[in-house]
């Protein structure tokens, strides 16, 4: 009941498999846990479960925590129903969960089910909401790429507020701008976030406005910083694992010595 499914494609799935991949094709080469974390940027504890794990299918189906579900986690529903329709005799209830696959013991069924003979009947616990830090980015990204569920929770929340679905929308309208490289849509877009009280991208707005030629070039023509960014987060990453032990031209040599 807990095998994950073949075809599971959220961003969880697809990072866990490109990492097991990575992690094992390196332990073929013969490259230490230590080693292999240095270089795929991955604590060693992280690296530790990767290459544990027989095959990818273990780390799916406890979404990399490294707890497995309850053998009860599929049965739990039922046996709600089933409590607060007044049967309450764990011996039969263990009986019709057998009947539907539960393989597990009467004990575990016994722990779960003692809790409630004190508090009466099961309610149904709400929902924790997502943080703000999760809605944001659901909100960042493609809504193409994301998981069906976390796209139903943002619309749900979305539907409270018009402001709020105002700004996602001028969000992702900038994004679509910036990866097609349509510098020629800023003015537009701009325009239209001016016309929403929407104080935090007006201040966005009055920075693109001070550099519009330098923002415009950067969202029309091919050439991009990344690759300069990319090898100054690397040579950070550098400076930190020497724990401020780095001088100059011990700097310089480890720099060189990475690629």
């Amino acid at each position: 009941m807990s095998e994950p499914p073949a075809d599971r494609t959220d961003r969880w799935a697809v990072r866990a498999r490109e990492r097991y991949t990575a992690v094992h094709a390196l332990l073929a080469e013969g490259v230490s846990l230590r080693a292999i974390g240095i270089r795929l940027g991955l604590a060693r504890g992280t690296v530790r479960r990767f290459a544990r794990a027989t095959c990818v299918e273990e780390l799916l189906v406890n979404n990399g925590t490294g707890r497995h579900p309850s053998l009860l986690e599929d049965y739990k529903p039922y046996l709600h129903k089933r409590w607060n329709e007044g049967c309450t005799n764990a011996t039969q209830l263990f009986r019709e969960i057998q009947k539907l696959g539960y393989r597990g013991s009467v004990k575990v069924l016994l722990n779960y089910l003692q809790p409630f003979r004190v508090t009466g009947p099961i309610t149904r616990t709400a929902r924790k909401p997502p943080s703000v830090r999760r809605v944001v980015a659901w909100i960042m990204t493609d809504p193409a790429r994301l998981d069906p569920d976390d796209r139903q929770r943002l619309d749900a929340i979305l539907a409270t507020s018009v402001e709020l679905t105002a700004l996602v929308g001028h969000v992702r309208a900038f994004a679509t701008m910036m990866r097609h490289l349509r510098g020629r849509e800023l003015e537009r877009w701009m325009t239209a976030v001016d016309a929403d009280d929407l104080p935090a991208l007006h201040s966005f707005v009055r920075g693109l406005r001070r550099d519009f030629d330098a923002a415009t070039a950067g969202l029309t023509l091919p050439w991009s910083s990344g690759p300069v960014e990319g090898h100054v987060n690397r040579i950070k990453m550098i400076k930190r694992q020497m724990f401020g032990r780095a001088k100059p031209d011990l700097l310089r040599k480890r720099i060189l010595l990475s690629d």
